[in-house]
């Protein structure tokens, strides 16, 4: 097996650096709130009731549980070409840096402004960091930490994901 010793330049590169700068491809609605709170029984009346939306948030919000869902692809659009995927930078260190298997090790979420029904939502990657070369039980690779960045129309600051990844090669059997 080959050592995983430098990072390469192109992807020391991409540290700091913001990328996939993208718009939600449809306003955000209320129906995919009401098929996500009926998926998992969350009968909380901020999210059903306009009345107690409007008394509690000013108005409809959606749960900032569902933050990272505006931004997962179809599977399939008019238009787009090629494989769609979220947190497309994951894939590309897997790729740049030559480890063909990965994890998400944690995740953690922070949030900003609540999203409400009609907002049109940005989001942004950036890499925080690479680490040296590990091994662990599943293999030799290396931890990178992800932030994908939402605002809304208005630019406001609705949350942060960050990813703790674990890209690796198994070891020989």
């Amino acid at each position: 097996m080959a050592e995983i010793m430098d990072i390469p330049d192109q992807v020391s590169a991409l540290i700091g650096e913001i990328q996939y700068k993208e718009q939600s491809t449809f306003p955000i609605e209320m129906g995919y709130v009401y098929t996500s709170c009926a998926s998992v029984q969350n009968g909380n009346p901020l999210y059903w009731n306009p009345a107690v939306a409007e008394e509690l948030a000013g108005g409809p919000i959606t749960p900032p549980t569902m933050l990272s869902v505006w931004f997962r692809p179809h599977y399939w659009r008019p238009g787009a070409t090629g494989e769609q995927l979220a947190l497309q930078t994951h894939f590309d260190l897997k790729r740049l840096l030559d480890l063909p298997e990965a994890i998400i090790a944690g995740s953690e979420t922070a949030f900003g402004e609540p999203v409400r029904p009609g907002d049109v939502l940005t989001t942004y990657q950036v890499v925080r960091s690479i680490s040296e070369p590990k091994t662990t039980k599943v293999g030799h690779g290396r931890f990178w930490v992800i932030d994908v960045t939402i605002t809304n129309q208005r630019g406001e600051w609705v949350g942060t994901d960050t990813y703790d990844c674990f890209g690796y090669r198994r070891p020989q059997q």
